[in-house]
């Protein structure tokens, strides 16, 4: 270990900081998050410690570093454009026992000048991480903080407060510490944390309160539904929450429409239980499904209901949630990137452009008894994008009714296969001539059909490599 981990109170404490232009005032800024008391010293100040001045929030000292400067100081941090004067500060520093810091104008510690480092950080006061890499690559530690920052929601922040407000009263109701720590360890881990996580700091505090009268160890806590969109298909599109909640539920029920990347993302012990919906093909009607969630629910499970895209478009999530609510089970939502846009994006084709397209609108192209069942006089405008879910079955009856009811058939149509995957495949035509271009080539789903001026866009604007 090349450097000591620890944590320093500096409030009130009287911080010097050599250099006045950007790369200080990066330093400054944390000093002053930290509670200390910031004295700058240079000849000149940028902009952004020139604010902090006037504000007063720093002193400042215009003019050259002095070796007197470090008197009385806690910490000193040097951060000018002089190799020459940060050595000077770093040596008179080492000399008087005060803590030094060397910072480069790329922002980057020098390792062999300082006594202490600055780490990449993630702050969820009061939980703060700190990665360091001892100055052997800085880079790689901010790598590494961005993939923590996935996991460690923002509002960890709130459950260690609402733990601390909690602390000294579970330490006496739970003398003995092995109680204590699964008490906690379920608090922390189940429903009351997810209250928290979701904003419900009340319910919280007051399920915590709950618990602790009833002296539980919530045994026989109530499980909980995640009902999370799985995004089009890239696991790179999916929210921070979302993985977050597929890494702790305990049972994974998932739909045919969510790509096996995003299913690998999920707990590798948690049970998986497949409901896909093909056409004319169901792996559970829609009713089980619902009765299904209650009873793991009911069980104390943590449930992921995943579902491709978004759950609320076209998901038929609302029905879903209505059932938990009637039979009072605790949920949340997770939106995801519905097809229509992530597909869009992937394909280079906005769905708005002020010059084709002022409105969009998201249809099922879903065939019932044979025929598309639509409200066609709503989508019968030049300046809209039309969105087509579901509507590879039905393509040439959509066309052809397009157009039928006042669409010229020369207006521009795209349909994408597999779309922000690898597989993805895209197939550009007009209503009257892509059914032909689809019928010679081999699809496969899911697809999603986009109808307006936009997609001539996608020649241009085409970014993402589709597979062969």
């Amino acid at each position: 270990m090349n450097f000591l981990p620890i944590f320093l109170d500096i409030k009130q404490r009287s911080c010097l900081v050599v250099g006045g232009g950007e790369v200080a005032s990066r330093k400054v800024a944390l000093l002053l998050q930290a509670g200390a008391s910031v004295t700058v010293v240079a000849l000149d100040l940028g902009t952004t410690l020139s604010s902090l001045h006037k504000e007063g929030r720093i002193q400042y000292l215009a003019r050259g570093f002095s070796d007197d400067d470090l008197n009385g100081r806690y910490l000193v941090i040097a951060a000018t454009n002089d190799a020459d004067l940060n050595q000077r500060v770093a040596a008179l520093a080492n000399e008087r026992t005060v803590l030094v810091n060397v910072v480069d104008n790329l922002v980057v510690d020098r390792p062999e000048l300082c006594s202490f480092i600055v780490p990449s950080i993630i702050d969820r006061t009061p939980v703060v991480a700190a990665i360091s890499t001892g100055g052997a690559s800085p880079v790689l530690a901010r790598l590494i903080r961005a993939r923590l920052e996935t996991s460690i929601p923002a509002s960890y922040g709130k459950l260690a407060e609402l733990a601390a407000s909690f602390r000294e009263r579970v330490k006496k109701h739970f003398s003995h510490p092995p109680d204590r720590r699964i008490f906690w360890e379920k608090v922390l881990q189940g429903s009351i944390a997810e209250m928290v996580f979701s904003g419900k700091q009340a319910d919280a505090r007051d399920a915590l309160e709950k618990a602790l009268n009833e002296e539980s160890n919530l045994p026989n806590e109530m499980g909980e539904v995640y009902l999370v969109g799985g995004g089009p298909g890239d696991p790179d599109l999916l929210t921070f929450r979302a993985l977050r909640l597929m890494q702790q539920a305990d049972v994974v029920v998932y739909d045919r429409l969510v790509s096996p990347a995003v299913v690998e993302l999920t707990r590798r012990d948690a049970r998986r239980i497949y409901v896909g919906k093909e056409r004319d093909n169901h792996a559970l009607p829609q009713e089980n499904i619902n009765k299904l969630l209650v009873e793991l629910a009911k069980e104390g499970k943590r449930v992921l209901r995943l579902k491709g895209g978004d759950p609320f478009i076209f998901g038929r999530g609302g029905e879903e949630i209505d059932t938990l609510a009637e039979e009072k089970i605790p949920f949340q939502v997770v939106p995801g990137i519905t097809a229509a846009s992530g597909c869009a994006a992937y394909a280079g084709i906005p769905l708005t452009h002020r010059d084709f397209a002022q409105s969009c609108v998201f249809v099922t192209g879903h065939l019932r008894n044979g025929d598309v069942n639509l409200n066609w006089d709503t989508l019968i405008r030049t300046d809209q994008t039309i969105v087509f879910y579901m509507g590879l079955r039905g393509l040439t009856l959509i066309c052809e009714g397009l157009v039928e009811r006042g669409l010229s058939g020369t207006t521009p149509a795209a349909l994408i296969q597999q779309g922000t995957t690898p597989k993805q495949r895209v197939f550009i035509g007009t209503l009257q001539t892509l059914p032909e271009i689809v019928s010679h080539a081999e699809i496969k789903p899911p697809t999603l059909l986009i109808v307006g001026g936009v997609v001539t866009l996608h020649e241009k604007l085409n970014w993402f490599s589709q597979g062969d």
